[in-house]
């Protein structure tokens, strides 16, 4: 995430199963209780060690879990690995069902990066996503999805009595995903998944270079928002995980991963109001079209 405001949120969101999203807290009723043969304390919680997922959804906050978890339906499982705890549901397609592991991690490219080798360790998933909000730099507008096809690391470079000199490096998604996430944001049906109110202008989907760091970019006027233009200038967002999830995606180079992002926020006019509107509505746009990439990505599709 970048450009928007993580702090003072509270989402009285609530799925089917009674999962309760408030204040960035998780509390689970799962119901009656179930015979758990192979399960081991872990911190307070039980681990299912034999769940499987043959892919995995990364959050960051948590009304990006909750946007999610919506689409998931039963049975449910838990899993921990080196302390993340991941949910597993079903995610039903019209072309293909997916158990699907989803964890929210907390944000900055640091995580983000440890997540996705955690994930892949713990199921060796067919395909990793980070599903998410991001602050809109230019061309998009409140609610449109972007999908990164390249995801810069704007804060690296050097500085000196001259300035900011840029050394940007960059990390990519693989190839099939991108080329997928363009025949989705082609055939615009993803928005028919979407679980809010229709907006007056239907949400659009991108498939463009974002920009990724650890500041919090709340004002076009600011520094940061300066060298975004000079250095990043076909980024059309900005967000804190990205480049971290795709460098370590890099490194493992044996999942398919991707960024999915629903624009809450523009580097102009922003306020916390705006965020605590708008946060919930682009995480559920994300999340949509996320779950129609995962019902067509694959490779017999």
């Amino acid at each position: 995430m970048g450009g928007h405001n993580y702090g003072n949120q509270s989402y009285g969101t609530q799925n089917a199963d009674g999962m309760n999203f408030g204040s960035g807290n998780t509390t689970v009723n799962k119901g009656p209780a179930t015979p758990e043969p192979s399960a081991a304390p872990s911190g307070g919680r039980h681990t299912r060690r034999g769940a499987v997922a043959d892919a995995v959804v990364i959050t960051a906050i948590a009304s990006e879990y909750a946007a999610v978890a919506a689409h998931l339906t039963g049975p449910f499982e838990e899993r921990g690995e080196n302390g993340t705890l991941y949910r597993v549901g079903t995610l039903s397609g019209a072309r293909r069902s997916r158990r699907v592991a989803l964890a929210q991690v907390g944000p900055g490219n640091v995580d983000a990066g440890v997540s996705l080798e955690r994930a892949r360790t713990a199921f060796a998933p067919e395909v990793i996503l980070f599903v998410g909000v991001a602050g809109g730099i230019k061309d998009v507008r409140l609610g449109d999805v972007v999908v990164a096809d390249a995801i810069y690391d704007y804060e690296t470079g050097k500085e000196d009595g001259e300035g900011f000199g840029s050394r940007a490096k960059t990390a990519a998604p693989s190839y099939a995903a991108v080329q997928r996430a363009m025949d989705v944001a082609f055939r615009q049906e993803w928005p028919r998944r979407a679980l809010t109110s229709p907006l007056p202008n239907p949400p659009r989907a991108f498939v463009k270079p974002v920009a990724s760091g650890n500041k919090v970019v709340a004002h076009r006027d600011a520094l940061t928002a300066e060298r975004l233009r000079k250095h990043c200038g076909d980024a059309v967002a900005v967000e804190m995980e990205g480049y971290g999830f795709l460098r370590s995606a890099y490194l493992s180079s044996d999942t398919q991963p991707l960024v999915i992002r629903g624009i809450s926020d523009l580097l102009s006019g922003k306020d916390e109001a705006s965020d605590t509107l708008w946060q919930p509505i682009a995480a559920a746009h994300a999340a949509a079209f996320a779950a129609e990439f995962l019902d067509l990505f694959g490779s017999e599709g």
